[in-house]
């Protein structure tokens, strides 16, 4: 018989606001952030054609404390 699991990290600092890391049972790292939208791909010059999130300084503390 086969699990599947996934397993959320939630960080909080000292501000209270929480990120969340999801590692899933076929090895992913799945982070929480805000979508990336055409326009600012576009002025980023960014891959139009892909799936982008912008994480904040706070999630990339959060994975840092984790490692």
């Amino acid at each position: 018989m086969s699990l599947k699991f996934r397993v959320e990290l939630i960080w909080q600092d000292s501000e209270e606001s929480a990120e969340s890391i999801f590692l899933t049972s076929d090895g992913r790292v799945i982070l929480q952030g805000r979508a990336v939208s055409a326009v600012e791909k576009q002025a980023l010059a960014l891959p139009a054609d892909a799936e982008l999130i912008s994480v904040d300084r706070g999630l990339i503390r959060a994975i840092k404390e984790m490692l």
